[in-house]
């Protein structure tokens, strides 16, 4: 008979280590932010994939190098998040810096560290978690100049239609008919305009807030649909473009907030109209299934470009080829918020050169949200 070999306390131990280490580079590897490790001389010993995607550097050439070699932090000479934890022996969370990558590029990150220590509090080495937020900035820097636009805007309306009031006021029988009616028709288009204005700040309150209260009511989609298409014709026609519906059956009444969903398909009309190219032709089709009702508006103009599709609905996106054209980004977040609320949903297919399908989903059901 063989003899049995019973495995040692030491061997079963060790090779729970190794699994145990296994699972945890499985785990850092698999995170979706960049994650460096350091030995107590804060050479690397662990580098994600996401950490080589953000830096540029692979494993391979970070590995036992100094951390600060690699990063080039803004905060690598004076304050080294690194080395405050391991002092501090507590971690510091979501700290705000800059990296520099492969490529020299400075590059905005957030970054967490903690340091690593045994039982006994020996220093066995540090963790560094970090994450680019280049579009976060870049979104920052964007919303700050759109509210001074807003407001230089708003003021420029404001002291045009005060100029004219007060020529009026001043001048009122010495100024003849024609030229009081020219006023008048200053003021009251420069107050539309105002007006305009007014609303896409509040959409923006809305948007930040997270809140937005319906007024639902029965609601035809098709009237709704045809009179924003024959509000749209004659500047349509002045570009050579076709403005087309295309609903084989009347869609069904539904539950909704009549005046925000006309909101919604003028903001895709508008959108579709300012980027089409000239004689193309914009496309409104609908459908419906058992449970909802389909709209699509269709464009033949520039498109998308696929990167910016993921952001294409954030507040203060404005993407290539938005140079120029009016707006402060706002119309589009302000879509999937409105049919967001509606219990629907609002998607977008797109290829450069070939032109956008936006697509909305509503339920045929009221929404359950509408009137909180």
């Amino acid at each position: 008979m063989g003899s049995v070999v019973k495995e040692s306390d030491a061997s079963r131990g060790n090779k729970e280590d190794i699994h145990a280490l296994t699972f945890y580079r499985f785990v850092i590897d698999s995170l979706p932010t960049a994650v460096l490790t350091v030995n107590a001389d804060f050479k690397i010993t662990g580098f994600n994939p996401w950490a080589e995607k953000v830096t540029g550097y692979t494993k391979a050439e970070a590995m036992s190098r100094y951390c600060g070699d690699i990063l080039q932090g803004g905060m690598c000479q004076a304050h080294c998040p690194l080395r405050t934890a391991v002092k501090g022996k507590k971690p510091v969370s979501l700290v705000e810096t800059t990296i520099r990558n492969k490529r020299g590029e400075t590059i905005p990150v957030r970054m967490n560290t903690a340091g690593l220590f045994s039982d006994a509090g020996r220093l066995i080495g540090a963790v560094e978690s970090f994450q680019d937020i280049s579009r976060l900035k870049a979104l920052e820097r964007e919303k700050d100049n759109l509210i001074s636009m807003f407001a230089h805007d708003m003021k420029s309306s404001l002291t045009i239609i005060g100029g004219f009031a007060l020529r009026l006021l001043k001048k009122l029988r010495g100024i003849d008919e024609a030229k009081q009616e020219k006023y008048l028709e200053i003021i009251k288009n420069e107050s539309g305009k105002l007006e305009l204005l007014i609303d896409d700040f509040l959409e923006f309150s809305r948007l930040q807030t997270g809140k937005l209260k319906l007024n639902l009511t029965v609601t035809s989609l098709d009237k709704e649909l045809m009179e924003i298409l024959d509000s749209y014709r004659l500047r349509a026609s002045e570009t050579g473009i076709r403005l087309k519906l295309e609903n084989e059956e009347a869609l069904p009444i539904i539950e909704a907030d009549a005046h925000k969903l006309r909101r919604v398909f003028t903001n895709l009309v508008d959108n579709a109209l300012k980027f089409a190219d000239k004689k193309g032709t914009i496309t409104v089709t609908t459908e419906e299934t058992a449970t909802e009702v389909i709209v699509r508006v269709e464009d033949e103009g520039i498109g998308i470009p696929h990167d910016e599709l993921p952001y294409i609905f954030d507040a203060f996106h404005r993407g290539a080829g938005t140079e120029g054209k009016s707006g402060f980004g706002l119309g589009l977040a302000g879509v999937k918020t409105i049919i967001e609320a509606h219990g629907g949903q609002v998607r977008v297919n797109s290829k450069e050169g070939k032109g956008s399908v936006f697509t909305v989903v509503l339920p045929k059901a009221g929404s359950s949200e509408g009137g909180q």
